[in-house]
């Protein structure tokens, strides 16, 4: 059986807030023996830390509601029947779901743009999702047509369709695309560490494991002296960088999971 989030999370928990000793003289951890905050007083002590946070957060306001536009335009238009060339523009779309143009064309853009070594570079390096998108597509597409056509015979255009009732109608889809891109910004940590070289610059992800590898170079030198192994000797401070990590998202999922749920079950199967 295979572990939910939950309890992953539980685990990671328990083990951050266990003391190395303990950790490494038990094999099976349930309640720490006795609790201590070495390894949140290590992030924490770390300024790298604040500006990770900082970063990141910047990439999320505007990087979510940039894929989250883009995808609900590409999604619309490509659901319009009347559309020209949509069935090609589809095929041309799943194309880059195999083949890829690669990170270094992607690097020469930037450079070309003057983008690289500047959070602009993350934000604009990751446009749409092709399997969000397709999501989106598909629940589009069960909405009724009339709605639609009713709204074109009064005079509307294709943006107010799109903003004031495909949009109203999609707030469900709207919810799982918003958590799935939220989740994808927050965990945001490849393009950062190909495109950015100021340190101040690095989201939390690249942050939290510069860190843990900080952690384990100086944990491999100590253990090495004393005979421990030098995995084993940072784990608190890994456990502590997950929980630093999930927490957020752990945080506002309970709110958007009603409509998580019924989004991704309606728009992945088309009627």
């Amino acid at each position: 059986m295979r572990p939910n989030a939950w309890q992953m999370f539980s685990f990671a928990g328990i083990i951050s807030f266990t003391s190395q000793k303990d950790y490494l003289s038990s094999s099976f951890i349930v309640i720490p023996k006795s609790l201590t905050l070495a390894s949140y007083e290590r992030l924490f002590d770390d300024q790298r830390l604040w500006s990770g946070y900082r970063s990141t957060l910047f990439i999320l306001a505007l990087g979510m509601p940039l894929n989250v536009f883009l995808t609900f335009c590409l999604a619309y238009a490509l659901s319009r029947k009347g559309y020209p060339g949509r069935r090609l523009i589809f095929v041309m779309v799943l194309f880059t779901m195999i083949f890829q143009g690669g990170i270094v064309p992607m690097y020469l853009v930037m450079r070309s743009l003057s983008l690289t070594n500047k959070l602009w570079s993350v934000i604009l390096a990751y446009g749409v999702n092709t399997f969000y998108m397709i999501i989106v597509k598909n629940y589009i597409d069960i909405l009724p047509e009339s709605l639609v056509e009713s709204a074109k015979l009064d005079g509307a255009g294709e943006w107010t369709i799109l903003g004031r009732i495909v949009l109203p109608l999609s707030k469900p889809i709207l919810a799982t695309i918003v958590l799935f891109y939220s989740v994808d910004r927050w965990n945001e940590w490849y393009n950062a560490m190909v495109f950015l070289r100021n340190n101040q610059l690095y989201p939390l992800q690249l942050v939290l494991r510069n860190i843990v590898i900080n952690s384990e170079v100086a944990g491999n030198i100590t253990a090495a002296s004393a005979g421990i192994i030098g995995s084993q000797f940072v784990m608190g401070i890994k456990m502590a960088a997950v929980i630093m990590t999930m927490l957020p998202i752990m945080c506002v999922y309970p709110f958007l999971q009603r409509h998580f749920v019924k989004g991704i079950m309606i728009g992945a199967i088309k009627a």
